[in-house]
């Protein structure tokens, strides 16, 4: 794929908004602000707040309540480390396994924690 500055555009404006123009509500939890930031860093190239909105990745819209139910004898919050630490192990029907193997690897326990809690939020 071939970017031009209008594409590098518009994606910058996505990263920086759920994709519709608005920006996620900011809470005073700053545990799930630090969430926010690594998810705007490191997971909003792909994945939106927007429900039914596709970039490479699903939307994360209602990630915590699809979560609960996505694998037999896991919880959302195992569900959602699961999914970070080893993407290939629970790759959502209809998309590839694109997600960096090694997301897991440039995370502080303390990164991972905060982008969990920041996603057990979407719901």
């Amino acid at each position: 794929m071939r970017f031009t500055l209008l594409n590098v555009l518009l994606l910058i404006i996505l990263v920086g908004c759920n994709g519709d123009g608005s920006v996620p509500t900011q809470t005073d939890d700053p545990i799930v602000e630090q969430g926010r930031r690594i998810y705007s860093q490191r997971c909003a190239t792909c994945h939106t707040l927007t429900p039914d909105t596709i970039l490479i990745g699903p939307s994360l819209a209602g990630i915590a309540t699809r979560a609960e139910s996505r694998v037999v004898d896991l919880d959302a919050r195992s569900y959602i480390e699961l999914s970070i630490l080893r993407p290939d192990a629970t790759i959502v029907e209809g998309f590839l396994n694109a997600m960096p193997s090694d997301l897991a690897k440039k995370l502080t326990s303390d990164e991972l924690n905060a982008i969990v809690v920041f996603l057990l939020t979407l719901e």
